[in-house]
């Protein structure tokens, strides 16, 4: 973990729910889900959070040990390039099809992780543990844990009992002048070119093949009188060892470096599509709520028609991410990097910014006056106030009534209202909303000495 979020990574035979309990660790519908095995193939990767602690889930391809499938194999290299950077593992069987030869098979290899290993029976939802558990002893992995990824049973004791013997989580620290700054992107796009070119000297080895990375570095610079602190996910290594073996790219010291990060610099190279990894990396980030600035690489080898079908991907592939300011840049010869930084402060101090309550509630009312929201059932929704609930990202909570109604087109209007207020760049602003409990709810209405007479008058008269 070294500092990082711990890393959960779920494993076991196709079809045993591996999908399903990583959509539900991470609150997302990410990983693909279907009623047959070998689905994933791939390695998903996500932010989990569980009781204000964070972590990061991978979810693993089917291992099929005993196959000849060449797509079998592919999926356990996947999984064993997760498994070199698990915290835990989780390894999921299936309740139904009970322990499977290719179970203790997985077993074996798990054991020679020295990882712990949690092993659990899914699909067990209605039945009791000594019925689901049962026939899993046999493994040699300790006490089974009985529980149901689609309806969550055993999911929240299972976290409870994890979580609270690893340290706490760290925020990047909001009070001091220091920005960190977490260079990412995928291999070979320059980032080490780039965080040699901010800090001037060859402080992180560059190479021309991909794979030269291997675990977060912080390096410190002064930028304009500012101190910086720059997390490249590019390792350090000596110019000898460049030769050896293409390495693998970590997206997990990737997603531990965003962490730590106040701004990430997502770097995709001009001269290859940009790719839905691309798109997913940069996905992850504004999940995650941190500032971003989006670095176009090698820019400088595109003639005119070639950068208008860049701009066009840009915007095709990123439209939900419009807040982020997009620069096109040479790192290797130093261009157009003086105005990406500017925007890479802009995006810290947006961050960090502090919004008094006043100013955020005339903004409110003023949005609220030029384009009130719509009625519902008849009822007018109330906006009343809005105060600051947190910063990086930050966070806006709004009071009123029937705020549950609003629908998403005004939630987005109030949004692009603060963030044109702040002139934030490159934040994800958070707005979310609460709806005050009626103060005369469940109250009698006390009347008044002229009222009870004249109460009295009528029930006399229609006796």
């Amino acid at each position: 973990m070294q500092g990082g979020l711990p890393v959960f990574v779920l494993v076991g035979r196709p079809n045993v729910g591996k999908s399903t309990l990583f959509n539900r660790l991470t609150g997302t519908r990410d990983a693909l889900v279907a009623d047959f095995p070998g689905l994933t193939r791939d390695r998903q990767y996500g932010f989990g959070i569980f009781a204000d602690r964070r972590f990061v889930v991978v979810d693993t391809g089917g291992l099929m040990p005993e196959s000849a499938d060449p797509l079998a194999a592919l999926a356990e290299d996947q999984a064993q390039v997760a498994l070199e950077d698990a915290d835990q593992i989780f390894f999921l069987t299936d309740v139904h099809s009970g322990r499977h030869g290719s179970d203790a098979e997985i077993a074996k290899l798990l054991r020679k992780t020295g990882k712990p290993i949690h092993l659990l029976v899914n699909k067990a939802e209605g039945l009791n543990k000594s019925e689901a558990a049962g026939d899993f002893y046999a493994l040699g992995l300790g006490e089974p844990r009985a529980i149901s990824a689609q309806h969550g049973d055993g999911v929240a004791a299972l976290m409870n009992s994890l979580l609270e013997h690893l340290p706490p989580n760290l925020e990047p620290s909001l009070d001091d002048n220091e920005v960190r700054v977490c260079v990412v992107g995928r291999p070979n796009v320059g980032k080490s070119t780039l965080v040699n070119r901010l800090i001037g000297e060859e402080r992180v080895v560059a190479a021309d093949q991909p794979g030269t990375t291997r675990d977060a570095i912080r390096v410190p610079f002064e930028y304009e009188g500012r101190p910086f602190v720059l997390i490249d996910t590019a390792g350090v290594r000596r110019r000898g060892k460049i030769e050896e073996a293409i390495e693998k790219f970590s997206v997990i010291k990737t997603l531990q470096a965003v962490e730590q990060a106040h701004v990430v610099i997502v770097v995709v190279d001009a001269q290859h599509d940009i790719g839905e990894q691309d798109a997913r990396l940069m996905g992850l980030v504004a999940e995650r709520g941190r500032a971003m600035v989006l670095a176009v690489n090698k820019w400088d080898h595109l003639k005119g028609d070639q950068r208008e079908q860049v701009r066009y991907q840009v915007t095709l592939k990123m439209p939900y991410l419009d807040y982020v300011p997009t620069h096109y840049i040479a790192a290797k010869h130093g261009s157009g990097l003086g105005e990406l930084m500017i925007d890479v402060q802009r995006a810290f101090e947006g961050a960090v910014i502090e919004m008094p309550t006043p100013e955020l509630t005339r903004i409110l009312e003023r949005s609220v006056e030029a384009h009130s929201p719509p009625a519902v059932l008849g009822r007018r929704i109330k906006l009343r106030y809005a105060h600051q609930a947190g910063r990086n990202p930050p966070k806006i909570l709004i009071h009123g009534n029937q705020t549950e109604k609003l629908p998403v087109a005004y939630r987005r209007y109030l949004i692009n209202e603060f963030r044109a207020a702040f002139k934030l760049k490159g934040v994800p602003l958070q707005v979310s909303f609460k709806t005050g409990d009626n103060p005369f709810k469940d109250k009698k209405n006390q009347l008044t000495p002229r009222q009870i007479k004249k109460k009295q008058r009528t029930v006399d008269r229609w006796r």
